[in-house]
């Protein structure tokens, strides 16, 4: 076990490793997980704010850059990941979106969030 520790210790200060860190196949990924993290916490908003427009957007923006991240040599698997995150969230989001604007509707919503909040009052 403390030869795995030692090992994982020596790569870390490898040049190789060294080198990744200062590379934009690390920082880019890095800094564009602040979109999938964004969208996830937006998740608690009323749906009323989401946009349809940006949603679509980055929906296609993420199956673009997953496919990208697959297809660049070497593989970006952290870059990968980040899209993937994004990708499901923007998903989540776009279902909120066509439900709120076109299925139940913002009457229907409120109704329903009323009713939660109430049902909670109670308790």
């Amino acid at each position: 076990m403390s030869g795995a520790i030692k090992n994982f210790f020596v790569q870390l200060k490898s040049k190789e490793f060294r080198s990744y860190l200062m590379s934009t196949h690390f920082w880019g990924p890095v800094m564009n997980w602040s979109i999938p993290i964004a969208t996830i916490s937006d998740t608690r908003k009323d749906p009323s704010f989401i946009s349809g427009k940006m949603t679509l957007a980055l929906t296609l923006y993420s199956l673009m850059f997953m496919r990208f991240a697959w297809r660049v040599n070497p593989r970006n698997l952290l870059l990968l990941s980040c899209h993937f995150a994004n990708e499901c969230a923007q998903l989540v989001q776009g279902a909120r979106f066509i439900n709120y604007h076109y299925i139940k509707g913002p009457a229907g919503y409120h109704s329903e969030q009323d009713m939660k909040s109430k049902t909670k009052a109670r308790k």
